[in-house]
């Protein structure tokens, strides 16, 4: 099923370890969002939108263009290393990553698009709380 988006949406990712900086340098060419319940960015980014960067505890440091997503719904534990044996390079992740999700019933896989990294964070976003996704609008 291809849905079009006719708005653009901007979304805030945060992202642990060295995965931000994997995406600048263009070593990590798939984000993955994967969970036991339904929580965004599952079924609420698409083709087109825009994803700020930010590592976990600092500012924004870069943005991406969202080439192509797909949704996985029910996952099972076979699933998630399909999903492993399909994009694991290309989301440069280690294996601890992939052990804590073989319980995740949706997965979003996110293939990025245009990066662009920024000298200074264009936006301030107080965050205090432990979402790692963000939808901005």
């Amino acid at each position: 099923r291809i849905l079009y988006n006719c708005l653009m949406i901007k979304h805030l990712a945060i992202f642990k370890g060295d995965s931000a900086q994997l995406i600048l340098t263009g070593k990590k060419t798939i984000e993955s969002r994967f969970s036991r319940k339904k929580s965004v960015p599952f079924l609420q980014i698409s083709k087109g939108d825009l994803v700020y960067i930010k590592p976990s505890g600092k500012d924004i440091i870069g943005q991406f263009r969202v080439k192509k997503v797909i949704f996985y719904d029910g996952l099972e534990e076979k699933d998630v290393k399909e999903i492993k044996e399909k994009y694991g390079k290309e989301l440069a992740v280690d294996e601890t990553y992939w052990e804590k999700k073989e319980t995740a019933k949706y997965g979003t896989i996110i293939f990025i698009g245009e990066v662009d990294a920024f000298i200074t964070s264009p936006i301030k976003f107080p965050k205090k709380d432990l979402r790692g996704w963000v939808v901005l609008a």
